[in-house]
């Protein structure tokens, strides 16, 4: 139990070096073609820059595609217009994200379904945590976003390279309040398993427990 602890205390420190870089504006200053056009979310000339050749999956220094700008710049025209043009709407950019767990992060539900409907795979392995956008959700308790991940199929059971599943992770990573029960309730409805543990033994139900997070002890009993 000391062990995950520290493991959470660690994770929630060094969280900031791993997390998710939207394009700065040094980044956006640079931008030409479909990376601008993605960013400006203006659709006809993504069309007319793909239909005259462009790459719709070329990168920036970060190894970022159109398809991951116009995510978190939160173009959901736009983002259709790319894939629809061949976008690789599975290619994780270089902290190994994707458009489904940026929109995930970014607590945006009609992104994380469109990018679902655009062939986004929910059980996409992401992040430098071996995760998945729902494990990313989970951790953050964006449960309109969890809900919408179970909804298509996102694996409820995915255990990352901390060995924490999201039903873990939402108690772990979590504050306790109102989005992080929500959370764990829909998990806990749709399937998750709840016996799995951490690598120290510790199951979703004795975090709580140590918490002292009551509603959560009552749903994960």
């Amino acid at each position: 139990m000391l062990r995950s602890l520290i493991i959470a205390a660690a994770l929630s420190l060094s969280a900031a070096a791993f997390a998710q870089t939207a394009p700065s504006a040094s980044d956006i200053a640079s931008y030409r073609g479909l990376h601008l056009a993605a960013h400006e979310g203006r659709v006809a000339e993504i069309e007319s820059l793909i239909a005259a050749g462009e790459d719709p999956n070329m990168r920036d220094r970060s190894g970022r595609t159109p398809a991951h700008i116009a995510a978190f710049a939160s173009h959901d025209d736009a983002l259709t217009a790319l894939a629809t043009g061949g976008a690789d709407m599975n290619a994780l950019e270089n902290r190994a994200y994707d458009v489904l767990t940026i929109a995930a992060v970014a607590n945006d539900p009609e992104l994380v379904s469109l990018a679902m409907e655009l062939g986004n795979k929910p059980d996409l392995v992401t992040s430098v945590y071996d995760g998945t956008a729902l494990i990313a959700a989970a951790h953050l308790g964006h449960h309109e976003v969890v809900a919408r991940l179970v909804a298509g199929g996102a694996p409820l059971d995915h255990v990352n390279n901390l060995e924490w599943t999201a039903l873990i992770e939402a108690v772990v990573l979590g504050d306790g309040g109102h989005d992080h029960i929500k959370t764990v309730e829909i998990l806990v409805k749709a399937g998750a398993d709840k016996s799995i543990p951490d690598r120290d033994g510790v199951t979703p139900l004795q975090h709580a427990q140590a918490r002292g997070y009551e509603e959560m002890v009552m749903l994960l009993k």
